[in-house]
């Protein structure tokens, strides 16, 4: 049956990367809405393709600009404004599929809105989980929506699981199905073998570098900080439903190995490939079936060896914090997701070194005093006061 899809963030790499799969598929998807920020022209060059019945983005001068280009080319598409037009095109009866990719805080409110109007989720937005991961899941499993992981590592890691637990993973325990060990892999990023002493002179555009995966500037920093682990640690807990002490962290720089599921009978169950997106996005896509990706299978005679270290806590601190922060509870971790994000802006803006980000982080998750959030208000709350004690910090120190 045709699904109808509602991506957002669309004109980042994972949005873009969906309607890549979605372009191998026409047979299987309709386009439904697409959502953007600033990257108006692309927007109307996708919508001119795909032709949604929607297109969203968040300002209205962006809105004015969408319209003229749209109605220049006589498409029919129509463009809404702001955040609640983001939640409309999510709750739509129509749509069958959400594809959650608005990077950072602000794709918080759309993936609850998709949990709570029953959707099936292809969730590829850390903060939903890592903000608010006890309040989303509950809303997933009370309205019976359907929670797909597409980040590569999480990915892997179901697609290494049993297919019984996978059916009905949130409701089950992992541990029941003979698992004895989960195994977070990660790149360790450029700076894997830089000399400890010479990280702090590094610039945004070689922490931007990424030896295997082409990513938005945000997120390529937190890989060569590791933060991007430790938000993956954080979710792999919330949506696994395990402790801490149950995952594994290992360096692998070749990436080809995205993750893998250790069984109490000695055996390791690991799902492999090509550094490449569009796999996990056709995962979920098709989810139970397989589909096409356009992705060529990995070829074991060119790729060379795989090797694997245990992270240095020196050389990536944020992996810790994150671990530290998720023993601390929901609040802890929303707040430390608030200070990254803020750190890494100044980063990218020339206002901080590297070995900064991870100071402030540390600094704010030690200084901030937190209440008991209870809804989604609460949470934003957090977020917005660790984002000004952040701030503050920088102000003040640089």
């Amino acid at each position: 049956m045709m699904q109808k899809v509602t991506v957002l963030g669309a004109t980042g790499s994972i949005g873009l990367n969906t309607l890549d799969v979605i372009r191998d598929n026409p047979e299987r998807f309709s386009v439904f809405a697409l959502t953007a920020n600033t990257q108006v022209k692309l927007l109307a060059k996708l919508c001119a393709e795909f032709k949604p019945e929607y297109a969203v983005v968040l300002v209205d001068s962006a809105a004015i600009q969408l319209q003229s280009l749209l109605k220049a080319q006589n498409l029919k598409t129509v463009v809404l404004c702001g955040e609640q037009a983001l939640i409309d095109v999510v709750e739509d009866q129509n749509v069958d599929t959400v594809m959650a990719a608005i990077v950072g805080a602000a794709g918080l409110r759309p993936c609850l809105a998709a949990a709570k109007s029953g959707k099936r989720i292809l969730l590829a937005n850390k903060e939903s989980l890592v903000m608010s991961g006890q309040l989303f899941l509950q809303e997933v499993k009370d309205n019976q929506a359907t929670l797909l992981p597409v980040d590569s590592e999480h990915n892997a890691i179901f697609q290494s699981l049993p297919l019984d637990y996978q059916s009905n993973y949130l409701q089950q325990k992992v541990e029941d199905f003979g698992v004895s060990q989960i195994v977070l892999t990660g790149s360790g990023g450029p700076f894997r073998t830089t000399p400890l002493e010479l990280l702090s002179a590094k610039s945004a555009d070689e922490a931007c570098a990424h030896p295997n995966w082409d990513m938005g500037r945000k997120i390529s920093v937190d890989s060569a900080t590791m933060m991007n682990k430790g938000l993956e640690f954080i979710e792999a807990c919330y949506l696994f439903s395990v402790t801490p002490d149950f995952i594994d962290v290992l360096i692998h720089p070749q990436s080809v190995i995205h993750s893998m599921v250790r069984y109490i009978d000695g055996s390791v169950v690991a799902q492999m490939g090509q550094p490449d997106m569009r796999t996990p996005i056709a995962h979920t896509l098709g989810f139970p079936d397989r589909i096409k990706s356009s992705v060529s299978a990995y070829d074991f005679t060119q790729g060379g060896d795989f090797t694997f270290n245990a992270p240095c806590e020196q050389r990536y601190p944020n992996l810790y914090l994150a671990k530290q922060a998720f023993n601390l509870g929901q609040e802890s971790t929303t707040t430390l997701n608030a200070a990254n994000e803020v750190a890494v802006d100044a980063f990218l803006q020339g206002k901080i070194a590297f070995t900064d980000i991870a100071s402030l982080n540390a600094d704010v998750l030690a200084a901030i005093t937190l209440a008991k959030a209870h809804s989604i208000d609460d949470i934003l709350a957090i977020d917005n006061e660790s984002r000004s004690l952040t701030q503050s910090l920088i102000s003040k120190r640089y």
